[in-house]
């Protein structure tokens, strides 16, 4: 990869070129020899050579079992596994510490729910009751979640007799805080009213800071002060922007995120899980098992701190090493250029609106998050994950013919039923980019895209 100019805003025609030829699998043919446009970066990122390389080379030199054993393969292992750790927090702004490593995002927010789970069946003590949840208090999320997102806080609440509700979405695919929190006096509703989505008894609220759908950016500041006004955990899934835009979880000022390897550049099969320290030391220990203990006697267990209290058992080791060396990219060309790249493509894709017959699901421009975004002021409000319908065809259709083309985008819910059921619709086709994405491909797409209900004969 060549040196990036940090001062020009975006990639330069040469740097994209050179960030193009890291990754091997772009330069390959699809569909009787058509050159690959790969639009499917949502769903998972194509990897740069240095992280194929950074695994093969751990398996190769320094493969053993971490945290254990004297021999200068385990030394060296471990070495590398938590030098991961380090890459990967310096990539969100947080320390290694904070940042504990899980199969993916999924488990992460579920070592989080059952966590809590655990802590409302008395687990933990004293410092774990902070969490315990049970009838009437309450757990929110937004109708714009990714079933990871949604079904581990349907079963806490089911199983702890708390009440899910959720933040609706607007018919401009953004959140609609509308009814966020009560007044600045703090008074609760009136008798007859419904409570404001984050109140008194609000223990939980989980979102996602990017939809996986409409690509819209939530108002992290405003949704997380609300939450900290009633003392409510906040957990965010970052996975839709840990890839895509500059993040900085505890400038956020989240208590706990998630973020996946694969959709970051990485290897699949490993996620991150942060928390602040504090929460991290007080939530009760999910999984349990070898390597996440101190003393273990036939009676009971003392735990290790965390991180590794959250480790249980044989990590994913060369995994892991892989999700430090996409972190390490990722900085080396700088998230502020890969936003701006991004950015440029989401208004390129967004264009598709204006071909008859295609509708956008989700903002239909990009534009620039304010001062009240906090840290994520001057950040664009939308990545370039875009989402539509194509009038008169199915979005497996609509995926089919554009893959006969090499166009791979995505069809689908996108794991988002209720998002979908809220726009009328089963399913949409989804074209998102990443930081090797060039606009002759989105052209290309489009051009394509354009002749998709002349080949049904929708026209």
């Amino acid at each position: 990869m060549t040196t990036i100019d940090a001062g020009n805003p975006a990639f330069t025609a040469a740097e994209l070129t050179a960030v193009r030829a890291d990754f091997p699998l772009l330069g390959r043919t699809v569909r009787d020899g058509k050159p690959l446009v790969y639009l499917d970066s949502a769903a998972t990122s194509q990897k740069p050579q240095v992280v194929l390389d950074t695994e093969v080379d751990f398996y190769e030199k320094r493969n053993a079992a971490v945290h254990r054993g004297a021999h200068a393969l385990a030394e060296e292992a471990t070495e590398a596994f938590e030098r991961a750790r380090e890459q990967v927090a310096a990539l969100v702004g947080a320390s290694a510490g904070e940042i504990v490593w899980v199969p993916g995002a999924t488990a992460g927010i579920n070592l989080v729910a059952t966590g809590l789970q655990n802590a409302t069946l008395g687990r933990g003590g004293a410092a774990g009751a902070r969490f315990a949840l049970g009838p009437g208090d309450e757990i929110l999320i937004t109708e714009a979640e990714h079933h990871s997102n949604l079904v581990p806080w349907q079963e806490l609440a089911a199983r702890t007799g708390a009440t899910l509700r959720w933040i609706p979405v607007g018919q401009d695919g953004r959140l609609d805080l509308s009814a966020l929190s009560a007044a600045p006096s703090g008074a609760g509703a009136p008798a007859g009213e419904v409570a404001p989505l984050i109140n008194e008894r609000t223990k939980v609220v989980a979102f996602a800071h990017v939809s996986n759908v409409t690509g819209a950016v939530a108002p992290v500041a405003r949704i997380v002060a609300a939450a900290r006004a009633v003392g409510a955990l906040t957990v965010l899934d970052a996975c839709q922007s840990v890839p895509h835009l500059p993040v900085d979880l505890p400038a956020l000022e989240v208590d706990f995120a998630v973020f996946s390897g694969h959709k970051m550049l990485g290897p699949t099969g490993v996620g991150a899980l942060y928390g602040r320290r504090e929460l991290l030391e007080a939530l009760p220990v999910v999984p349990t098992g070898g390597s996440m203990v101190e003393v273990v006697t036939m009676e009971s267990t003392t735990f290790a701190p965390p991180p590794q209290k959250f480790e249980a058992g044989t990590q994913m080791v060369a995994q892991a090493v892989g999700m430090g060396a996409a972190a390490d990219y990722l900085r080396e060309l700088g998230m502020d250029k890969v936003a701006a790249h991004e950015a440029e493509l989401a208004a390129e894709l967004l264009r598709i609106a204006e071909i008859p017959g295609i509708r956008v699901i989700g903002p239909t421009t990009v534009g620039v998050l304010g001062a009240e975004a906090g840290p994520d002021a001057g950040l664009p409000d939308r990545v370039a994950a875009v989402s539509f319908v194509v009038d008169d065809v199915h979005a497996h259709d609509v995926g089919q013919v554009l893959d006969d083309q090499g166009i791979a985008v995505r069809v689908g819910h996108h794991c988002a039923q209720p998002l979908h059921r809220r726009f009328g619709i089963a399913a949409t086709a989804r074209a998102s980019a990443s930081v090797y994405t060039t606009l002759d491909e989105v052209i290309a797409f489009r051009e394509a895209l354009g002749g998709v209900r002349a080949f049904f004969g929708a026209e």
